[in-house]
């Protein structure tokens, strides 16, 4: 592990909370959405320093920052990346001023506090990827719940935005309890194992954890506990259905973030497999069961859908489906494709719900019955939807493509039947998105108002450019995102299988 020089990691995760601070007292409100915007691009510049400063050659954790901070329980602040987590960074940041931008003439209550919660989201999702200390990481984790909270309660849609937001918070306290149960047994386990006493000999530290030996019966609690708490977040099968209410109550850009940033899945590749290798193989069956089963309920769901909000959740849903199904390949292609999927949901995924969000803004509703013609007079905003469409159902030449590709081949190499399965659900996808999209966007125009709609504004048209571009520039050069994180997913690969080999 390569220690830093400057705590880099530390001011990109405390430069938005500090921010977020100043925004909610500047009496300006003007003034203080521009220093919110112009803080988010500053922390996105940094983040890509970072992954300047990246060595892709390296499976290491990189750029360490150590400091004492509960010492009597051994728990520091213990920040680091590698090739899984490094490029996450970049993409959130963008993401968050995406969303910025997106509501940037919509937000008319409280204005500053609105922004405030941004940043403060922003500074904590980045302090989930970066924590190596199981403990730091749980902070931020719940950290994450606060802003989601008021961001949906106060600045939704629909009548019920502020159930909405309860039935949100609700399910991730709720998987915040396992999780929490998961660290502790795996701290007094290596208490156990180094035949230490508590609480001089705790452990929360990742990369000591994973060095630690689970015996066989712990391991199981432990990946059991860590499945469930990061399933309820993916969201996977049957823990799924605060998305699709959030999707229809809460503001675009706020479930542009949700279904952008698949911190769940994350956590399920980061800590529930390679801390429990043994139950991860031994429970391999599950694992893909309920990939496939979120993978073909959720396209199946979709196929049923008429408001655009809705099919955008499930589709989502069954996407954390193909990803679980990549992972649980347990070969290269699988993991490398699980993890290019999971970067392309910070820009088709929430690229598709922003446009549902400037549809509804427009018309009042994304609900087909309501639609129709859409082509004909928002050429612009049907040409991007179009092309994070066709990413979305892995068209060649998208991002979307490379990714869904090497899960599939990931999948047949594990199992005949598994790559059956996700073949199954590829071709769902195209059938839910296409038959939405025909049925929405093509043939007559049977209402007035859609004649009167306007088409994107040239700060929308700005704001889904970047994200288009980097679709297409990923999609014809998938070796940008998978050379840096090659050397990373072959040491996580072989760590899984070497540890749970007898």
């Amino acid at each position: 592990m390569s220690e830093a020089a400057f705590p880099l990691l530390s001011l990109i995760i405390f430069l938005p909370l500090v921010g977020a601070v100043i925004v909610g007292m500047m009496r300006n409100i003007a003034l203080a959405k521009e220093f919110a915007l112009i803080l988010a691009i500053f922390e996105l510049l940094l983040t890509l320093l970072v992954l300047q400063l990246f060595d892709s050659s390296s499976s290491d954790f990189q750029l360490i920052e150590r400091y004492t901070w509960i010492p009597q329980l051994n728990i520091e602040f213990l920040v680091g990346i590698d090739g899984i987590s490094v490029l996450f960074l970049p993409l959130s940041a963008l993401l968050a001023i995406v969303a910025m931008l997106a509501s940037w003439k919509s937000t008319h209550h409280d204005p500053r506090f609105h922004f405030a919660l941004l940043l403060a989201l922003q500074g904590v999702t980045v302090g989930v990827f970066c924590a190596l200390d199981m403990v730091l990481f749980l902070l931020f984790w719940e950290l994450t719940l606060p802003p989601f909270f008021f961001l949906i309660g106060l600045w939704g849609i629909g009548a019920q935005r502020r159930s909405a937001a309860m039935k949100y918070t609700v399910f991730m306290l709720f998987a915040g309890v396992p999780l929490l149960l998961a660290i502790v047994l795996m701290a007094t386990n290596h208490v156990t194992q180094v035949g230490g006493s508590i609480p001089q000999d705790l452990a929360f530290s990742l990369p000591v954890l994973l060095e630690t030996t689970l015996p066989d019966n712990v391991q199981t609690i432990v990946f059991l506990l860590l499945l469930f708490g990061f399933a309820v977040k993916a969201p996977l099968v049957p823990f799924h259905t605060w998305l699709p209410t959030t999707a229809m109550e809460g503001p675009a850009h706020v479930v542009a973030l949700l279904t952008g940033l698949k911190l769940g899945v994350y956590g399920i590749l980061r800590f529930t497999l390679p801390l429990a290798p043994v139950a991860a193989v031994e429970f391999n069956w599950a694992l893909i069961g309920i990939g496939v089963i979120t993978l073909i309920y959720g396209a199946l769901i979709a196929l049923q859908q008429t408001n655009l909000r809705r099919l955008l959740a499930y589709a989502s849903v069954s996407h954390v489906g193909m990803v679980m199904i990549g992972i649980a390949s347990f070969n290269f292609y699988g993991i490398q494709g699980a993890i290019f999927q999971l970067l392309n949901f910070t820009l088709i995924a929430s690229s598709l719900m922003l446009i549902s969000g400037f549809i509804q803004h427009r018309l009042g509703s994304t609900d087909v019955i309501h639609l129709g013609g859409i082509a004909r007079v928002m050429p612009r905003l049907t040409c991007f939807y179009f092309l994070f469409a066709l990413a979305s159902i892995g068209l060649p030449g998208t991002s979307g493509f490379p990714a869904e590709l090497m899960m599939i081949i990931g999948a047949l190499n594990a199992y005949t039947g598994l790559g059956i399965a996700a073949l199954a659900g590829a071709i769902l996808g195209a059938a839910y998105m296409l038959t939405f999209t025909r049925r929405a966007f093509f043939g007559p125009i049977v209402h007035n108002h859609i004649t009167k709609a306007q088409d994107l504004r040239p700060r929308e048209f700005a704001l889904l450019c970047l994200p288009a571009l980097l679709v297409l520039w990923f999609g014809f050069f998938p070796n940008c995102i998978l050379d840096i994180n090659q050397i990373t997913s072959e040491a996580w690969l072989s760590h899984m299988l070497s540890r749970a080999s007898p």
